[in-house]
């Protein structure tokens, strides 16, 4: 048990990035446009000032607020994590946003704010901090997408993300209720330790775990409730669909471990075969329907639901090994999503969006280094030797092997193989078509920086991946 703490050190970053929202959204009223770049600015030092203040603790166990606030090693190793990839996206952001009319602050206040829910969820101990923080990521990313209000895909994409994210909010608070019920707790440890006196097949404490799986699985994307991810990913503003598809997985792994491994481990023979239904059409309809799409934008949002279901499959071996692997897939997933949609944006310039399959064609021609970039991105999508991705694969494989299911590891490489179909074929139409746009490419040199390092982390970091997977091991340990 995590023992409770005096010092507020361990909450810091959460007050800091939350003050400094509120402080740049008061600022931003009284700057002209010639002068938005400060609110930028401003977002990105907040960034930095979040993981030196998470680093001055990075390691430390303990808990605030009676347990409803925790420090550990995964949540330090999350959000500085988290940090990274929303300081490449607002990079990534400011010239599509700049070309858009949407240089604003309420962009940058929105994605602060949804920061701070992240970074509550990540660090929750309990299951009214964890749903406060998830709201509070949920309400920022609606406002978000609805962003770009002339725009008629925005707008109905924004719809069905608030209704079905409703719904789905709903769902999840219904079934915390349930095992509320069950167990007369909202603490996570106080349930994990109640559940492990009950008996396994409690009735109120099964149909709660069903509903939490669902909220859980809808803010994941998983199959049956994905039906929002590829309509949101497509209609909303790339640079907003850069930032739903990076950070806010970081967030959901972390509620799928307070919440199944922190309270409701002791559960694990009732949610294992759910996960394994959950996983296998994930990874079914994600990687079939993902071959059918034209669209850049969609393909990839088919491909975070095959992704996901990888990810899933992890999580089902209910072990730490499974849980470590499955954090590393995750940590390696955000990194390559973040070079898939960073090159949509970077391509991207006034009237014209990038997102088109045929958009790529002879991009080897028009620019040979993007294109290269874009490769390696797409090979570690698909798992191809030797990229980050198919370490992270690999592992998962691994984990499902040393848990006695085999049978699953083997679905698991034959959808691989499958997927790889529609990565190759982007990587096809750069190198061996003719291009169709000849437009010159206008993003700053800062970006374009920024994007060769994003791409090439997926090749520098293979000398370390046993020592980020002995980490992602550590860190799971610490909870379980």
């Amino acid at each position: 048990m995590t023992p409770y703490l005096t010092s507020l050190a361990p909450a810091y970053p959460e007050l800091f990035v939350f003050s400094m929202a509120c402080v740049i959204l008061m600022l931003d009223l009284f700057l002209s446009e010639q002068r938005r770049f400060i609110t930028c600015g401003l977002s990105l030092l907040t960034l930095v000032g979040a993981a030196a203040l998470t680093l001055q603790n990075f390691g430390a166990a303990g808990s605030l607020y009676g347990g409803m606030f925790v420090d550990d090693l995964m949540a330090d190793t999350l959000k500085l994590a988290m940090y990274t990839v929303l300081f490449f996206v607002l990079v990534y952001s400011r010239d599509y946003l700049g070309s858009r009319g949407m240089y604003r602050g309420e962009y940058f206040v929105l994605a602060l704010f949804g920061v701070t829910g992240m970074m509550i969820m990540i660090s929750a101990g309990h299951m009214l901090t964890l749903y406060l923080g998830l709201e509070l990521l949920s309400l920022s990313l609606y406002a978000m997408v609805a962003m770009q209000r002339d725009s008629v895909p925005a707008t109905e994409a924004a719809m069905k993300y608030f209704v079905l994210g409703a719904l789905a909010s709903g769902m999840l608070l219904y079934g915390l209720s349930m095992v509320y019920g069950a167990t007369g707790s909202l603490d996570l440890a106080a349930v994990r330790k109640t559940i492990g006196a009950m008996k396994p097949d409690n009735m109120i404490l099964i149909f709660g775990l069903v509903f939490v799986i669902v909220g859980l699985s809808f803010k994941l994307g998983a199959v049956p409730f994905h039906m929002w991810v590829p309509d949101v990913y497509h209609g909303a503003p790339t640079s907003v669909t850069l930032y739903l598809s990076t950070a806010p997985k970081l967030a959901a792994f972390a509620m799928f471990m307070r919440l199944l491994v922190g309270g409701l481990e002791g559960l694990a023979e009732s949610w294992q075969p759910i996960l394994t239904i959950l996983a296998l059409l994930s990874l079914a309809v994600g990687n079939i329907i993902a071959i059918a799409q034209t669209n850049l934008k969609r393909m990839l949002a088919y491909s975070a639901i095959a992704h996901m279901g990888f990810f899933l499959l992890a999580i089902l071996t209910a072990g730490p090994n499974g849980y470590g692997s499955a954090m590393f897939y995750i940590l390696i997933y955000v990194v390559m999503s973040l070079g898939a949609f960073g090159l949509v944006s970077l391509l991207s310039r006034p009237g014209f969006e990038a997102d088109q399959l045929e958009d790529y064609k002879g991009l080897n021609q028009r620019h040979p280094w993007l294109a290269f970039l874009m490769l390696i991105t797409m090979f570690s999508m698909a798992g191809v030797p030797p990229t980050a991705g198919f370490y992270a694969k690999l592992l998962v494989i691994q984990s499902l092997i040393d848990g006695g299911l085999v049978w699953l590891a083997a679905v698991a490489v034959m959808f691989s193989v499958i997927g790889a179909y529609y990565y190759l074929r982007v990587v096809k139409l750069m190198y061996f078509d003719k291009p169709t746009d000849s437009a010159p490419i206008t993003a700053g040199t800062d970006v374009r920086v920024m994007f060769s390092l994003n791409a090439l982390a997926l090749l520098a970091i293979i000398p370390w991946v046993g020592s980020l997977m002995d980490l992602c091991v550590r860190a799971i340990r610490a909870i379980v």
